[in-house]
């Protein structure tokens, strides 16, 4: 991590359920800005831009939530596997308007809408998986135009297997466009995504979005279509 104008400041590895903004303010920084993502899964490299934030760096304890209202976590024999997802995603716009995917049954949020995007496969970088995906999911080709955002989220719950895990969800956002719309396809199927769909720059916040993609865009989607 780098301090702004400067030298690189620290580096750590990311530990499982830790948010890259926490991680930095207990190492005496807060993140101005991420900068790139590089590497290949497994071995992915974060560099973000940091300044001292001359604080305390005492932060709340981390707790474990549940995304299953039935699940209980008593009652499991053994402690649930620990699972790390690093995902690119992307705030995709053209002239049709954003691009978005609503998660289907296999997810524990389904009908609810995304953005397009998944998990990275072994030898990709973000910007390739991203590619790949809003290829599966949407049937549209992106060009990339920047890093925006890296978020994440923990919680104990099913996996589309059925199995409980501790699961962590790292997601690497960025901002692309698409220069040449078509109606959009799910090419994926049977898999998480269930639907796909062009919606107008002034309706997005009408549909029911997933609360990261919410937060996503509600931090990024302004500033982007300069509203």
């Amino acid at each position: 991590m780098r301090a702004a104008g400067g030298s690189p400041v620290f580096s750590a590895v990311l530990p499982h359920g830790e948010d890259p903004r926490r991680l930095a303010w207990e190492h005496g920084f807060r993140i101005v800005r991420p900068l790139s993502a590089t590497g290949s899964a497994p071995d992915l490299q974060l560099t973000v831009q940091v300044a001292a934030h001359h604080r305390s760096r005492t932060v709340r304890e981390q707790r474990h939530r549940t995304m299953d209202a039935d699940l209980n976590l008593d009652a499991l024999a053994s402690p649930p596997p620990l699972r790390q997802r690093v995902a690119a995603y992307g705030i995709v716009i053209s002239e049709w308007g954003l691009l978005a995917t609503q998660f289907s049954d296999r997810t524990a949020v389904p009908g609810l809408w995304g953005l397009p995007g998944g998990g990275i496969d072994p030898g990709e970088n973000p910007s390739q998986a991203l590619v790949r995906e809003v290829t599966e999911e949407t049937g549209q080709e992106l060009t990339i135009s920047q890093l925006l955002d890296v978020q994440t989220d923990h919680w104990i719950g099913r996996a589309p297997s059925g199995v409980v895990e501790d699961f962590h969800a790292v997601r690497i956002v960025y901002t692309g466009r698409c220069p040449q719309p078509s109606a959009a396809v799910v090419h994926d199927l049977g898999g998480t995504t269930a639907a796909a769909e062009w919606i107008g720059l002034g309706e997005w916040n009408l549909r029911p979005w997933s609360s990261w993609a919410r937060l996503m865009l509600e931090r990024h989607l302004p500033e982007l279509i300069g509203a």
